[in-house]
């Protein structure tokens, strides 16, 4: 990094890239008093959009008045990802491409290209967590680089950097959590009697129900998520093909009205935990009492149960995010990342 400078490749610059930028250019003047650093955005890539590189820095402000405008970048040119992040002159690669949730690819190719150079990495990518998490962080730490992804389980609450930075000597045992939105938004719409596909349509408005999203309901995100948070607190190494899985495609009107006549609420719950020195994670519908903590989550709302040793459990919740949490996840983890090269630098 040069003296007072970062400098950024973000690949990928949808609905969060965009806050993002936008972030960073509403604090750029705050960065700048505190830090004494002026972050610069070199490259911004996108399959759609076009490409900007820049080594002087672009002018996010304009970019987005071109997004607005003609949806695209003016003066894009097409480029490729993988190349960007392998030869482009950059400090941090910010990985931000959409998620393949069945293999963490092309993210996990992008964030090796990166680390191989000795470039630090902020992913807010699940992916390659769930599916590559040991290797990229050895990669890291042989090639003395700084990797950070709060973004990828909740957004940007901070759940990552809770336990690293103010959980310190704890043991991880277990974790709970009502990790993917859209189902919980689902089965709490049935439980008011509303019909499916309404609900589902009326997501879709809203804008957090994907065009296909049986990802969510058949438990594929939240079994990528719950493999992310074991991988990184608990050092599982696992995948979530690892993990016991079942979403809420079988669960009825009728269930959920049976449930609350017991007094129960049922909710997608994600679960992790060692037992006899194996890690094990599952995802699946069940029936909490209507009382417990985790059952109270409602809406697109969120919420994690950290279990550790010497802490008992803490139990962080995100109420109803907008894609301004999303961002801030990575801007929390550029704040970060000028902290540590400062104190590096120092």
């Amino acid at each position: 990094m040069k003296k007072n400078e970062l400098r950024l490749a973000i690949l990928g610059y949808g609905n969060a890239g965009r806050a993002y930028g936008l972030m960073l250019t509403e604090k750029a003047s705050e960065i700048a008093r505190l830090y004494d650093t002026e972050v610069k955005v070199c490259a911004i890539v996108t399959r759609s959009k076009g490409t900007l590189i820049d080594s002087s820095g672009i002018d996010l402000t304009e970019a987005e008045n071109q997004l607005k405008s003609i949806g695209k970048f003016k003066d894009g040119i097409r480029a490729d990802a993988l190349k960007v992040a392998r030869e482009a002159d950059y400090d941090v690669l910010v990985e931000l491409t959409p998620l393949d949730i069945f293999s963490g690819r092309p993210a996990i190719d992008h964030i090796e290209a990166a680390l191989s150079r000795g470039k630090h990495v902020i992913s807010a990518n699940k992916g390659p967590i769930a599916w590559a998490y040991r290797p990229l962080m050895e990669m890291a730490d042989k090639n003395g680089c700084k990797f950070f992804f709060e973004t990828t389980v909740m957004d940007g609450t901070p759940v990552f950097n809770l336990c690293a930075e103010t959980l310190k000597m704890c043991k991880v045992t277990e974790i709970n959590g009502i990790l993917n939105s859209t189902t919980n938004f689902i089965l709490e719409e049935l439980a008011k009697g509303q019909a499916y596909d309404d609900v589902i349509e009326e997501g879709k408005r809203r804008g957090f129900v994907e065009a296909d999203p049986s990802l969510d309901t058949l438990g594929w995100d939240a079994a990528a998520k719950i493999t992310a948070l074991m991988n990184v607190l608990m050092d599982a190494d696992i995948t979530p093909n690892d993990v016991r899985r079942k979403g809420i495609e079988d669960i009825s009107s009728d269930d959920i009205q049976a449930a609350a006549a017991r007094d129960k609420v049922i909710k997608l719950l994600c679960k992790g935990k060692v037992e006899n020195g194996n890690a094990v994670a599952t995802v699946e519908p069940v029936e909490l009492d209507k009382n417990d903590l985790l059952a109270t989550i409602s809406g697109t709302s969120s919420a994690v149960s950290i279990t550790t040793d010497l802490m008992g459990t803490v139990t962080v919740v995100e109420n109803e995010p907008e894609i301004e949490q999303t961002a801030y996840g990575i801007f929390s983890d550029t704040i970060r990342m000028i902290e540590h090269l400062i104190k590096k630098h120092a």
